[in-house]
């Protein structure tokens, strides 16, 4: 039986570890070949090791989203090693949270860099490649707290919001070229900062929470693997929130 994404080109930013690894694996599990873009160079390596070892192919990347030359280099070296380029999922970013009296021109400046202006650096780089082809699928990884904001993350909340406007403008700007642009807006996700959290903390955090727990990083990954499969080529300049009920 063939898979989904069977001969399927991807790449996915900040695919070490917690979503974006998720990511990476659940579209190599479905055949798709990845490219793991990431700034930790053993955390990378060691994904794409993972997914060899599930039968399909990937390459590492070391690539500082926020430069526009590194993104460019990362892209053309996708489309040199496997011949094209079907799926981009922008999933690199970072957080520096403090009070906005507090919070330092390169708090925000940074945050922004990597989650607004690298999601853009690496889509307008991969838009080239898809225009060409006339088809791709782009799904940028956002927040719930671009759509509800939260206080301490201005700079992240601003990030993630932009993010949304990013996706809804190029998906009417890509549509005619036969590539769809959405976003997923996850909730808490269990990652290694919440796994560092104590008792009292989680009981805050999931107290937050309709669903009354936290997003496994594979409940993501099965929305992106959606989103990029043929199943979903009817849908694009949509935001899908995935968190546990917090945002609606």
């Amino acid at each position: 039986m063939m898979k989904i994404l069977e001969n399927k080109v991807a790449i996915v930013t900040g695919a070490g570890r917690n979503i974006g690894k998720s990511i990476a694996l659940a579209l190599a599990k479905e055949g798709a070949k990845i490219t793991v873009v990431d700034v930790n160079d053993t955390d990378g390596n060691s994904v794409v090791n993972e997914i060899k070892t599930l039968g399909s192919d990937a390459i590492f990347i070391h690539c500082d989203i926020s430069k526009s030359d590194e993104v460019d280099k990362m892209v053309k070296t996708t489309v040199d090693t496997f011949g094209k380029l079907d799926i981009l999922v922008n999933n690199a970013g970072i957080t520096r949270d403090t009070l906005i009296v507090r919070m330092k021109d390169e708090d925000w400046d940074r945050v922004i860099s990597i989650n607004l202006t690298g999601t853009f650096y690496c889509s307008r780089s991969a838009a080239k490649i898809m225009m060409t082809q006339k088809s791709g699928k782009i799904v940028n990884i956002s927040s719930v707290v671009g759509l509800m904001g939260n206080a301490g993350q201005v700079n992240y909340s601003s990030s993630k919001a932009g993010v949304i406007g990013l996706t809804r403008s190029l998906a009417r700007e890509l549509a005619s070229r036969n590539i769809t642009v959405n976003a997923i807006a996850p909730g808490f996700v269990e990652s290694d900062m919440t796994a560092k959290l104590n008792e009292e903390q989680r009981k805050k955090l999931t107290d937050q929470i309709p669903l009354k727990r936290t997003a496994q990083p594979e409940e993501i990954a099965n929305v992106v693997k959606f989103l990029v499969s043929p199943d979903a080529d009817y849908i694009t300049g949509q935001v899908i929130s995935v968190d546990g009920g917090m945002a609606f």
